[in-house]
Order: C-alpha cells, then structure tokens, then sequence
C-alpha cells in the first residue's frame, strides 16, 4: 500500500479521499491554490502545499507545480478526484514517468475513451450498442449536412473530447446546423483545447443511465447496480438516484447493461473505477454515450446501495491488490438519492453566489451523509464549481428515502450566500419525481419555480 498520497483535487472530493486513506492508515498531501488557503482541505491533510494563484490554470492544472509537490513531499501516488486533471491522459503519463502512481485507469484507455468518437467505434466493434452517428469526428459543414439528413433530425453534435455538458447542441432542421456546429466547436475549443466534433442521432427523451464498474490489474471486472441521472438541467446533473426507479428498471434490463458495461471495461483494458453511461428510450433499448474514467460526482449512492467504499477501492486496485469482491457479492439494498447542493441562485438563471457563509446547520441523522467542504465563516471562492456539498440519504424503499430527503433538505441551512436548496425540495415534492415518472428532458420543460416568479 502507497505511504503518502497527493490529492490533486479541491472541495468536498478531497475531504473524501482524505478520510478514505486515513481509514488505510496512508498519510495525505493535499495541494491548494492561493484562494483556497482556509480551504478544509488543506487544513485536514497531513500536508499541505500551495500550487499557484487562483485561477485554475495556474494551480489545480498546472501538472509541474503538482508533480513538484510529489516530489517535495515524497508523495508516492496521486489521486485526481474528478475534473481538472482527472482524465487528462498526458498527466497520467506524466506521473508514470515520474515514478508517481496515478489512482485511475492506464494513460493509453483514458486516451482511447477520453476521445468521444473513437470511444463509440471501439465500442461498436467489441458489441456494445451505440447510437448511429459519424464514424469519428465530423470534418466539414458539408459532411455534417449529408450525415444529418441520413440519420434524420433531431441530430446531436457533440464535442470528441468533452464532459460535463459542455460542447453540445441539439440541431433540430438542416438550417440551423452550421450555427450550431460552430457553437459547439467553439464552446469545445474553449473547455477542451479540442474542437473536433461528432454528430449522432438524437433520442428524444431517453432515460440517463450509468453503470459503476471496478477492474483490477488482473482482468476481473464487475458492476456495481446502475444510477439514474436523468434529473439534469442544460446537460448539468441535479440529482441522482439508485437504483433507477421501477417499473421502468427490471433486473433483466439492469443485467444486461451491466455486462455491457463489464464488456466495454474489458475491451479497453480497462483498470480501477469507471462509470459508462448510456441514454435508454421508452423500448427499453439501450445505447452506450461515454465513459468516465474517474470516480463521479454521484458515486456515495452506489456506495449506500452497495456498502463498498468506491474510493477505497480504487486505492487498492491501484496498490496492485486482486479485486476481493465478486459479482455475486454484490446485492442492491435500498434506495439512495443525492441532491446537488450548489451556491447559486435560482431564481436568477442559477447565477453562481460566491462570498461568506455566515451560518450553517448540517442535517444528521440514521441514513443521511453529507459530503462537503464548506464550514461557518468559509468564503467560497468565485473561481470555481458552485457545487459545495452533496446531500445524500439511503432507505430501505424510494418511499423512505423521499421521505428522509424532504426531512433533511428542510432542515439544511446555508446562510449568506443563495443556494439551490430550496428547488430541490421543490423538485423532489414534483409528483413527475415522486412517481419515478422523468427522463433528462424534464427540467427543460418544466420551470419548477413557476409559482415564485409569479410572486415576483
């Protein structure tokens, strides 16, 4: 096992990784930008070492000045959470180079499925469905007209080297296309260095699906249940669930994407955590979109379903330790919802709301968690993702784990910056949420704070 780890991450995911290699008696190094000096933490690790100023380019990307605090602090692995540098094939070649060990798959899979086209071929040969779309990135308009009017519209183009929503357009008439070609061209130039786009067919309103799996170094892979993230607004996560909500979830259906997912891990040789996602329509039909090679955002309800530690996991499985859970091991007990909590204001197109926390009240109790990095008296910072905590409840039925999610988002409280806390439990009350009855067009079409802007 590692004797020092550098969480080259920020927020509530570092907190996290912290605590999991405390539990595995590993020591921890945490790295922080000048803006997050009082960040929880750098006060939590066992070390800590400022990386550069604010912005994130100069800090939380800056794969030297991170490299350098391994070398400074004699960090034997690093641990990249998720965003930033977390699928960043050059990093993870850079660590292996270096003698670090990355906590995430091989720089050559992050490479192959990092590349969203390429991803969906590799794919398509080793079985797994795919929605029909460009054999890799489309080259020009014209391609992209002819491509279009085959497939049909409503088309999707989609940035080759993307996540996280960004680089997307819905084109629904051959008019509008190059327009929004070039839109997500742009957009996917400015957040990923890369502007190759790819078209495929649009499913309209389909259900958002990912499956969690873990692969060691010896080819065993399993997965782990599915989450249903189809609560989304303009392609951004809101609230997570699992398992997915019957009847549309069978486990026939739950079986036969789960070995999709274990077979599109192999194909890759895959190794550590992942999470491949796939967009499900109204048959049941399923198709695979991506891959994330890193822990997600919504990993703790798998964990509450589940009862294994994912980020401990992949601390083993990177250490060179077997696998030493097997597939029929793995039993679904309860459900768990997670709720994104996000200083931002609602009511103001979701306006990101910085500044200082003046109070807060955390809410407790059996069968809540609550991930976060913020405390009474943090400023948070206006650099970064608004998301400051994840609210995260586990029942023995959807029923009671609506019920205990209603409870806690009542009782949580964020005073001196806006936040979503209250939509969500709007959201949540929505009978659309209470019926399992939404797909990830929902959001799109449903203002669910109609009745507060008409108060004005």
């Amino acid at each position: 096992m590692f004797k020092k780890v550098l969480i080259a991450n920020r927020g509530e995911i570092a907190v996290r990784i912290i605590r999991a290699c405390r539990e595995l008696g590993i020591h921890t190094v945490a790295v922080y930008s000048t803006a997050d000096k009082n960040a929880l933490h750098a006060q939590i690790a066992d070390e800590a070492v400022c990386i550069g100023p604010a912005p994130s380019k100069d800090s939380y990307l800056n794969m030297r000045a991170i490299i350098s605090a391994c070398e400074i602090t004699g960090a034997d692995a690093i641990h990249p959470g998720f965003g930033f540098l977390s699928e960043n094939p050059s990093f993870a070649r850079m660590c292996e180079k270096c003698g670090i060990t990355f906590i995430g798959p091989r720089a050559q899979s992050i490479e192959m499925l990092g590349d969203k086209a390429q991803a969906k071929e590799t794919m398509k040969e080793a079985g797994v469905p795919v929605i029909m779309g460009s054999d890799g990135a489309i080259s020009n308009i014209h391609a992209a007209h002819t491509l279009s009017k085959d497939l049909g519209y409503p088309v999707l183009v989609k940035a080759s080297a993307g996540g996280g929503g960004r680089g997307i357009r819905v084109v629904r008439s051959d008019d509008e296309l190059e327009a929004q070609m070039t839109a997500a061209k742009q957009e996917a130039l400015a957040c990923f260095g890369n502007d190759e786009v790819y078209i495929e067919k649009f499913i309209e309103n389909p259900k958002h699906i990912e499956i969690q799996i873990l692969a060691d170094n010896y080819g065993d892979v399993i997965y782990l249940g599915e989450r249903d993230c189809s609560m989304q607004r303009r392609n951004q996560k809101v609230l997570e669930e699992a398992p997915s909500p019957a009847p549309f979830m069978t486990e026939e259906l739950r079986e036969k994407m789960g070995s999709a997912a274990c077979t599109a891990a192999r194909v890759c040789g895959y190794r550590n955590a992942g999470t491949i996602e796939f967009l499900v329509d109204k048959n049941g039909d399923f198709y695979f979109m991506e891959m994330n090679t890193r822990i997600q955002v919504e990993h703790p309800i798998t964990e509450a379903v589940t009862g294994v530690d994912l980020v401990k996991q992949q601390l083993l499985i990177a250490s060179g330790e077997r696998l030493s859970i097997k597939q029929e091991d793995i039993k679904l007990n309860g459900h768990s919802i997670e709720c994104r909590i996000n200083a931002e204001n609602p009511l103001l197109d979701f306006r990101p709301s910085p500044g200082k926390i003046q109070s807060l009240f955390i809410p407790g109790g059996p069968g809540i968690r609550v991930d976060t990095a913020v405390y009474q008296g943090y400023e948070i910072p206006p650099y970064y993702d608004s998301m400051i905590g994840k609210l995260i409840v586990h029942g023995k039925d959807r029923a009671e784990a609506i019920a205990k999610m209603t409870w806690a988002l009542s009782e949580f409280i964020v005073d001196g910056v806006a936040t979503n806390v209250d939509f969500q439990l709007k959201l949540i009350r929505r009978p659309e949420f209470l019926a399992g009855d939404y797909d990830n067009g929902f959001l799109n079409r449903t203002d669910i704070l109609e009745d507060e802007r008409s108060k004005g």
